[in-house]
């Protein structure tokens, strides 16, 4: 069994596909990376459906949690934690945009429809700065559901609807179709036009695949395949998504790749960040699940309703329900996420073990616009360092950006300063 370099590739005309973590890799790599991710519930949540009622170990899963029974001994859920810079500090409506560009970045954005914004570096980007040397790409920005880069939302400039900000006056606009990230990280340049009739990246790479194999164990080989059917199994998804059309009113196209079904549009974009983790062409990715106080309705999930709509429910046990739908709805898409992590192999532990991820939004009670009680989530072994299986109480408003500062110490990224952070979030680990 020979030797082969982290940083391997399977080529072919117009593709190039990255190698998961092999056994044949040990004698020339390091030990596993630390992976980082953000994953953006918009709109806030019904917060008496999401907080346990104890603390410590002995911890009920409430109902908008409850998805995540299955993995309670890996996470931590987080209440106390507060986003102040998504308040309004003077400058009166836009909640909305405030949350989401406050929310990694702990800076309060500067009030303008115009091109004069202005805001903080985001955590994400801290960390992509010290592992793009490594990898790829510094990072990988996704979503489900679009938003204007121009013009003004929420009496905001809409550019203020992204939560990954590379500088205080640079976000980063997310990618919404699944096929555009999946040709990003595989490398195939072929236009949508071309897309319906290419043939697979993995065919173009067959010859190299083939010679590989020869050189590898039964357990790489083993390795190999699941990680190869992986990306098959994506690719035909995404060609069943190019011609899903059916459910669409008369008139109108979905654009290619991206499906019509919401928790198919989801599990695709995980499946693609779990793809570039496992591969090494990121440590470091965000993930909106939609727009920030967007007009999407869930018809999947039972509600035909826009979702912003219904989040001002002035009490009424109809609304709230169906945002609480929908807040479920969220969360079982994150589920299979973190399912997934969990049964992924990566060195010697799992994609999960080597990660730290967040689940949250920079709105707790969506009616009121509360800053003050942020749903949270941590996810992920952070390198055996996390303790899990624990809802930690902090004193309110205890800056979120005390959290992100936590996140990358764990992720091996050294920093004394991140947004408006006072400090690491005590508790986290068993030294905590």
């Amino acid at each position: 069994m020979k030797s082969l370099p982290r940083r391997t590739f399977l080529r072919g005309i117009g593709a190039a596909i990255a190698l998961p973590f092999l056994d044949a890799m040990t004698p020339a790599a390091k030990s596993a990376p630390c992976r980082f991710m953000v994953v953006y519930a918009p709109t806030g949540m019904i917060m008496d459906q999401w907080t346990p009622r104890a603390t410590g170990a002995d911890f009920e899963l409430p109902r908008i949690l409850k998805p995540l029974e299955a993995h309670r001994n890996d996470i931590l859920v987080l209440s106390g934690l507060g986003d102040h810079n998504g308040k309004s500090l003077g400058d009166g409506n836009g909640d909305h945009a405030r949350a989401a560009a406050s929310y990694l970045t702990g800076a309060h954005p500067r009030k303008t429809e115009g091109a004069d914004i202005h805001c903080g570096i985001s955590v994400d980007q801290v960390a992509a700065r010290q592992f793009a040397r490594e990898t790829r790409f510094a990072s990988l920005e996704l979503t489900c559901e679009d938003s204007r880069q121009v013009g003004a939302c929420d009496s905001y400039s809409c550019a203020y609807q992204s939560i990954a900000w590379k500088s205080e006056t640079q976000p980063l606009p997310p990618e919404m179709n699944p096929r555009s990230a999946f040709d990003r990280l595989f490398g195939d340049a072929a236009t949508p036009s071309e897309q319906a009739g290419r043939r697979s990246v993995l065919d173009l790479a067959l010859g190299e695949t083939k010679r590989l194999e020869t050189g590898l164990g039964a357990g790489d080989r083993r390795k190999l395949d699941e990680y190869l059917t992986s990306i098959r199994e994506i690719e035909l998804r995404m060609q069943r998504a190019d011609t899903d059309g059916a459910s669409l009113p008369r008139g109108l196209q979905a654009p290619a790749g991206i499906p019509t079904n919401y928790a198919e549009h989801a599990r695709l974009m995980f499946d693609l960040a779990v793809l570039a983790f496992q591969t090494d062409s990121t440590r470091v990715v965000t993930f909106m699940l939609a727009r920030e106080g967007g007009l999407r309705a869930y018809p999947e999930a039972g509600v035909p309703d826009a979702h912003h709509s219904i989040t001002h429910h002035r009490g009424d046990p109809v609304l709230i329900e169906k945002v609480t739908k929908i807040n479920c709805y969220h969360m079982e898409q994150f589920a299979y996420f973190v399912n997934k992590l969990k049964s992924t192999r990566d060195g010697d532990g799992t994609l999960l073990d080597h990660s730290v991820v967040t689940y949250g939004s920079a709105i707790g009670d969506p009616n009121v616009h509360d800053h003050g009680h942020l749903p949270t989530v941590l996810a992920g072994k952070g390198m055996g360092r996390i303790k899990t299986g624990r809802h930690i109480r902090y004193p309110d408003e205890t800056p979120i950006s005390n959290l992100h500062l936590s996140m990358l110490d764990l992720a091996g990224v050294r920093t004394d300063k991140m947004g408006d952070a006072t400090g690491k979030l005590d508790y986290l680990t068993d030294l905590g």
